[in-house]
């Protein structure tokens, strides 16, 4: 999580984590490709995107194949919308 997330009051930034893990309102509008790998939702009057990102094992660079688990780490950043 971004610094901004982080300084969240407690139960909001449980809140945020909370609805990043159970997002499940991906669309033609805000998933065009299918990947599940962006979304945003509101805490209380903040704004907040998450960003799936797909690393080698090593976290060096990119995953070659994203699909394979034996070849891909993916992290997860929780931002508020103002860092983007």
């Amino acid at each position: 999580m971004t610094r901004g997330v982080a300084e969240l009051p407690e139960l909001e930034r449980i809140a945020a984590v909370q609805k990043a893990r159970f997002f499940d309102a991906f669309n033609e509008d805000n998933d065009p490709h299918g990947e599940h790998d962006f979304g945003s939702f509101l805490v209380r009057d903040q704004k907040i995107y998450f960003k799936i990102d797909y690393y080698d094992k090593t976290l060096e660079w990119g995953s070659e194949d994203p699909s394979d688990p034996e070849k891909t780490t993916r992290v997860m950043t929780l931002m508020l919308a103002c860092e983007y």
